[in-house]
């Protein structure tokens, strides 16, 4: 009798995104194609993406990238706002939908009002076979594979990967950067999937280190600016929704204006360096909230944050900083899965039961994508 196949956790799929980014990356052409060739022959520039969750955090963490090579800006909306009041699209915006699983109820209204506005309902999915497929007219597969497990993670780091492809693509064919340019950012990439297990082996080291802290964190903020921010937005969801503690995401100067009253020696902190033009100022906004709790902690490649205190990105060879999220994604994903792993905290409350059954966020047919 062959023993029962071990059923994958978050670190399975942490750990298999570096082979996932390789392929699409080497793939990019066929997996971008049809986004860019809708993008470019239409005429469009501004884009509009519709997402919540996971999606809109891997759409934020891409989001600066998207801006510098598409030369527009990129606006990330939550589909009930898009739904019932940002939806005024002006004659040259971009707008498509994204749901991992394609059973997002509200990302399928997305796709319908679209439709009722008189733009193509573009689907962005992990899954070409989910009710997606009904409401869009152009779907896309944006690399994910196969996720089989509630609090994604292999799925948020191909989705930024995907966008940021689709921007690097889109400017190349419309000719934003040449091609000595396009062959620098993807030489970079190239890096990104040792990158990526380099900060899975940084962030399990800290953790180590760092268990006792990382197993009693009471209300934990997570805050950066630019794609630090949408680095910060996925740890705040990560760790509020796996460990079950108030977590927070803020861009770090809206953090000091306001948030930053209440805290106190027993909050937890995640800094995560941008690497660019704001990275002087997140370390001073860290030295600061040092001077009131010991258990703050910044992601970065810079020596001015002690050892204590940092998860390094030991990479001297950066170029394009707004690839970092790309490789960065695992530190929250692990703190967060082995936390709750050793605190047990995967279970709600039990008087959660009611609560999905009375706000319905997904399609009946989850099941048969995800069996949570």
């Amino acid at each position: 009798m062959t023993e029962e196949k071990a059923r994958p956790t978050m670190l399975t799929y942490v750990e298999s995104t570096p082979d996932q980014l390789e392929g699409n990356i080497a793939n990019r052409d066929n997996l971008t194609g049809e986004l860019v060739r809708a993008y470019v022959d239409g005429g469009y520039e501004r884009v509009f993406i519709i997402a919540c969750g996971s999606s809109s955090n891997a759409s934020q963490c891409a989001k600066p990238f998207m801006v510098k090579y598409l030369g527009y800006d990129v606006q990330v909306v939550p589909p009930e706002t898009f739904c019932c009041y940002e939806h005024v699209l002006g004659p040259t915006d971009f707008a498509f939908a994204v749901s991992q699983t394609g059973c997002s109820t509200n990302t399928i209204a997305a796709l319908d009002k679209l439709r009722a506005l008189g733009r193509p309902p573009i689907g962005l999915t992990g899954n070409l076979d989910s009710d997606f497929k009904d409401h869009a007219s152009i779907l896309v597969d944006y690399g994910v594979g196969k996720e089989d497990v509630s609090y994604v993670t292999r799925g948020v780091s191909t989705l930024a990967l995907f966008l940021m492809l689709f921007a690097l693509e889109a400017s190349h064919v419309k000719g934003l950067i040449d091609g000595r340019k396009y062959a620098d950012v993807i030489a970079e990439l190239e890096k990104v999937p040792n990158r990526h297990r380099i900060m899975q082996q940084n962030t399990h080291a800290f953790y180590e280190s760092h268990k006792a802290e990382l197993t009693s964190m009471d209300v934990v903020y997570s805050c950066g600016f630019a794609q630090g921010y949408g680095l910060a937005c996925e740890s705040a969801l990560k760790m509020g929704e796996t460990i079950k503690v108030p977590s927070f995401a803020y861009e770090a100067e809206e953090y000091i204006h306001g948030p930053n009253l209440q805290i106190t020696p027993n909050y937890t902190f995640f800094f995560y360096d941008d690497l660019g033009v704001s990275k002087d100022r997140l370390r001073t906004i860290w030295h600061a909230t040092r001077s009131v709790s010991n258990e703050a902690y910044c992601i970065t490649g810079s020596e001015e944050i002690d050892d204590e205190h940092a998860i390094r990105m030991p990479f001297d060879d950066i170029c394009e900083p707004m690839l970092e999220p790309v490789y960065v994604l695992p530190v929250c994903q692990i703190i967060a899965c082995r936390a709750s792993t050793d605190l047990d905290s995967w279970n709600s409350h039990p008087m959660f039961s009611e609560f999905s059954k009375i706000a319905v966020t997904k399609t009946a047919s989850i099941l048969h994508v995800m069996p949570y």
